[in-house]
C-alpha cells in the first residue's frame, strides 16, 4: 500500500505573522523558524544614521526610497508569509515603490509585499560570519539586486550582486551603481563616526 505524506506548508498566515511580531517583537522567519531580530551597538545605530543622511538627498531627489529596520516579507498569495526578512537599510528604486503602492490599497496594513532593490547589512560584534553570509545569500535568492555588507571592526564593505563580489576599504570608492546612481563614497568615510 501506497502512501501519501501530506504536503509541508512553509510559512503562517499574515494575521498571525503581524500578531507574533506585535507581541514578541521584531523576528525574521526563515525556513519554517522564527528568529528573533537581536539589539545593535551604538556603533551599529551611528553607521545606519550615517547611511541614512547620505541616502536621504537621493530619496528627496525621487530616485530611492530607504527604510530603516523594516521588514518585507515572501509570500505566494496576500493572507500567507512564506518568509520575512528585516535588513538594517531597504532600498527601493523610486518607480517600483511607487507602483507597489498604487497597486495595493491596503499596503500600510502589512509588511512590504516587496523585495528590495538594495539591502544594506551593518556587522555587530555579535554577528557570526556564517549567518551573515547565509543572509547574503538569501537575499540574492529572493531577487534582491545588490547587497551592502558593512564590516566595522574590518572598515570595509563588500558588495554583492547577482554573481559577482566586491571587497572594498580605505579610499576605494563604492558605488551605487545602476541601484542608486549617482551615489559614491569612499568607504573610510563610513566608519568616521
Amino acid at each position: 500500500m501506497v502512501t501519501r505524506d501530506a504536503p509541508v506548508i512553509i510559512g503562517m498566515a499574515m494575521e498571525e505573522f503581524t500578531r507574533l511580531f506585535d507581541q514578541h517583537g521584531p523576528f525574521e522567519l526563515i525556513d519554517d523558524q522564527r528568529r528573533p531580530k537581536m539589539p545593535t551597538t551604538a556603533e551599529h545605530a551611528e553607521i545606519i544614521k550615517l547611511l541614512n543622511d547620505l541616502l536621504a538627498a537621493f530619496e528627496r531627489a525621487g530616485v530611492i526610497v530607504r527604510y530603516t529596520e523594516s521588514t518585507f516579507i515572501l509570500t505566494d498569495r496576500p493572507d500567507w508569509v512564506k518568509g520575512s526578512r528585516l535588513p538594517d537599510v531597504m532600498v527601493y528604486a523610486a518607480e517600483r515603490m511607487a507602483a507597489y503602492k498604487s497597486g495595493d490599497p491596503a499596503w500600510k496594513e502589512k509588511p512590504f509585499i516587496l523585495v528590495p532593490d538594495l539591502c544594506i547589512e551593518v556587522i555587530s560584534p555579535t554577528d557570526q560570519y556564517v549567518d551573515v553570509d547565509e543572509k547574503v545569500a538569501r537575499y540574492l535568492g529572493d531577487g534582491v539586486r545588490a547587497v551592502w555588507v558593512l564590516n566595522p571592526r574590518m572598515q570595509s564593505v563588500v558588495v554583492y550582486t547577482q554573481g559577482d563580489i566586491q571587497r572594498l576599504a580605505g579610499e576605494e570608492v563604492l558605488d551605487g551603481g545602476e541601484v542608486i546612481p549617482g551615489f559614491s563614497l569612499a568607504v573610510k568615510s563610513l566608519f568616521a563616526v
